[in-house]
């Protein structure tokens, strides 16, 4: 093999791993290395990132899928990075780690607390510049570190996330970008840069943010130190990626206005392109910077679908696991094969899980399942299965609205990929309840591949993101909606708009609790 082939290095939140691909996007091969984040026992909520160990993970992976290809390393034309958003490193001078936490962080309920006490207002204010609230970004866990570690404080020099800490490690340069530093609330949406009013207004110092570097931009070449730490070879260059979720709105196409993905994984997002940077005006929905330069992306999450279908597969369907293991195939797929049989609509049942997005007063209700009868003919595990398929389904309808009632828009088509983007059940379903053709790339985590198609545009080997996607993305299915099954999830989803309140309200009167809460709430 003589062709150039791009590497994608991606920190996930919960593993590491480095992908090949060749110019036309096909996977070539992957390694891929689980990794933990551990709670600090003195501050609950707390998920430190440990870069250590976590960088000679990431080198394995590099080495390993160098060697498992059998590409050598000067064939490697360029690599960039991709990662989970929100997690934040800090560094000293010197450019070293001093203090590092994971996305999933939720130590700083004091600081959202003293945040909304000194100004009621002041998060929709930021919200509005920004696109981002306290529930998710690194504005808290700044003022945590000042708050809870002022020795750590006084030492940090700059502040980065774990793309351009993955940057640093191979190149020794720091390159933000906007994809990524859009989510920490302390960037203009329309500038695609820092704004250190927000910072100021909030009590943190205004000289640790580094210079931005656009998506897609050279970062720099792999150091002869990196070369003998992965395998890479010296020189090879390092083009900015971005996060995931946009990253992964390359991988599958979606670089223009008014597109739209749904990626379905632990969590599921809904992503639709805007041209400007504009945000919500009610602060319900996140808003971000594309990784294309000159899109901005409405992004309404939802809350662990996919670790509730682990928890459901886990807890109740050992009969299918243990047959999985027996003969090679996915439980999930045995489980498919019987829930297809239920009809649409589940017989009426409903379940609650994540609801739709509420950015500025973000809570979800107590996990249920409601309105189904003591008839287990009818009412068994698959029912319950497909009721959670449907109320995902569910979800991914409201938030189309939720996004057009902001922007005055929605989508033709839903480009659907992810890990639940494998099971055809859940793939018609997506485009019964919503009414919207649903494509499902060839390429379902389309992450990685997005990262691919930034190293091939760093480098000049595409002359656009737009003419890499019409070469490397590839379609596997289209799933057409049936008008017959949506009348189905018509009512099913009027009466879920009205059944989610009722349980919230429950959750506030502290009868039941909270499946998920933000920060200060």
């Amino acid at each position: 093999m003589s062709e150039p082939f791009f590497m994608a290095v991606d920190a996930g939140t919960g593993s590491v791993r480095a992908v090949l691909f060749d110019t036309d996007g096909t996977q070539i091969g992957c390694v891929q290395q689980e990794w933990e984040h551990r709670e600090d026992p003195r501050y609950p909520g707390s998920m430190d990132f440990d870069w250590v160990p976590n960088w000679e993970l990431a080198c394995g992976c590099i080495r390993g899928v160098l060697k498992e290809t059998g590409i050598r390393p000067e064939q490697v034309a360029a690599v960039s990075t991709t990662c989970m958003r929100e997690g934040i490193v800090l560094y000293d001078r010197e450019g070293k780690e001093i203090w590092a936490c994971a996305n999933v962080d939720a130590r700083s309920d004091d600081e959202v607390g003293k945040l909304i006490r000194m100004n009621p207002e002041l998060e929709k204010e930021i919200y509005l510049r920004s696109g981002q609230t306290y529930a998710l970004g690194a504005l808290p866990r700044l003022l945590w570190v000042k708050d809870k570690m002022p020795g750590i404080y006084e030492k940090t020099a700059a502040v980065g996330m774990f793309n351009d800490w993955l940057i640093r490690k191979l190149t020794g340069k720091e390159a933000i970008e906007p994809s990524n530093g859009s989510t920490t609330g302390l960037f203009s949406l329309k500038k695609r840069d820092w704004d250190p009013t927000i910072a100021q207004r909030c009590g943190l110092r205004t000289d640790i943010f580094p210079e931005v570097r656009e998506c897609g931009s050279t970062a720099g070449t792999v150091t002869a130190q990196c070369e003998a730490q992965t395998g890479l070879a010296q020189g090879t260059p390092v083009i900015v990626g971005g996060g995931d979720a946009q990253l992964g709105c390359i991988g599958v196409g979606v670089v223009k206005p008014n597109q739209a993905a749904v990626f379905g994984g632990s969590f599921w997002q809904y992503e639709y392109n805007t041209g400007d940077g504009h945000t919500d005006q009610d602060c319900r929905v996140r808003v971000n910077c594309h990784a294309v330069p000159g899109v901005w992306q409405y992004e309404a999450l939802a809350f662990k679908p996919g670790l509730v279908m682990r928890w459901f597969r886990d807890g109740f369907c050992q009969a299918e696991t243990e047959e999985a293991r027996r003969t090679g195939r996915d439980a999930y797929d045995l489980m498919n094969e019987k829930a297809k049989d239920i009809p649409a609509g589940s017989y009426g049942m409903q379940c609650c899980f994540s609801d739709t997005m509420n950015f500025i007063n973000w809570k979800h209700a107590s996990p249920t399942f409601t309105n189904f009868l003591l008839e287990p003919e009818k009412f068994n595990k698959y029912t319950f299965y497909r009721a959670i398929l449907e109320n995902t389904a569910l979800l991914v309808r409201g938030h189309i609205e939720l996004v057009k009632e902001a922007t005055g828009h929605e989508p033709d088509e839903l480009i659907f990929a992810g890990g639940a983007a494998k099971s055809p059940l859940w793939s018609q379903i997506v485009a019964d309840v919503t009414g919207k053709p649903v494509k499902v790339p060839v390429v379902k985590e389309a992450t990685a591949l997005g990262a691919a198609i930034l190293a091939g545009v760093g480098v000049g080997l595409y002359a656009s993101v737009e003419e890499a996607v019409e070469r490397t993305v590839k379609w596997d299915q289209v799933f057409q909606p049936d008008a017959s099954v949506k009348a189905v999830y018509d009512e099913l989803y009027a009466d879920w708009k009205e059944i989610y309140p009722a349980q919230l309200a429950l959750c506030d009167q502290g009868l039941t609790r909270n499946m998920w809460i933000a920060p200060g709430l």
